[in-house]
């Protein structure tokens, strides 16, 4: 009965903040606030500029270094189980992991900023 209570009073709310989020903007649009800039100044060129392709990739590959990084965080904790034949061999596999694709990473140059 408290689950089911719970359930109904977090769906109660959450349509209510979600109704209430839909209703409560603005909805009179001047130009003022239609343009990319709204401090004043006239702008001085466009606004969409085009986006290095290099700074994506390296954005890419340091979050995917970061995944495996925090993937190998329990790895104190977890050598204190009774059960080290299957914690072991998994953590030497993302250790490789990791550093294969390092290697990889700085054969094929992936890591050089400049052209």
């Amino acid at each position: 009965m408290n689950f089911l209570l719970m359930v109904m009073v977090n769906t109660l709310l959450a349509s209510l903040l979600m109704l209430i989020a839909f209703w409560l903007p603005q909805l009179y649009v001047y130009s003022e606030k239609i343009t990319p800039y709204e401090c004043g100044f006239d702008p001085m060129g466009s606004a969409r500029l085009p986006f290095s392709m290099k700074f994506f990739l390296i954005a890419i590959t340091f979050l995917l270094f970061d995944l495996e990084i925090v993937l190998l965080l329990p790895l104190p904790w977890a050598s204190q189980t009774s059960q080290l034949n299957t914690m072991l061999p998994m953590a030497l596999f993302l250790l490789l992991l990791l550093a294969i694709s390092l290697a990889y990473e700085w054969t094929q140059k992936g890591l050089e900023w400049a052209e």
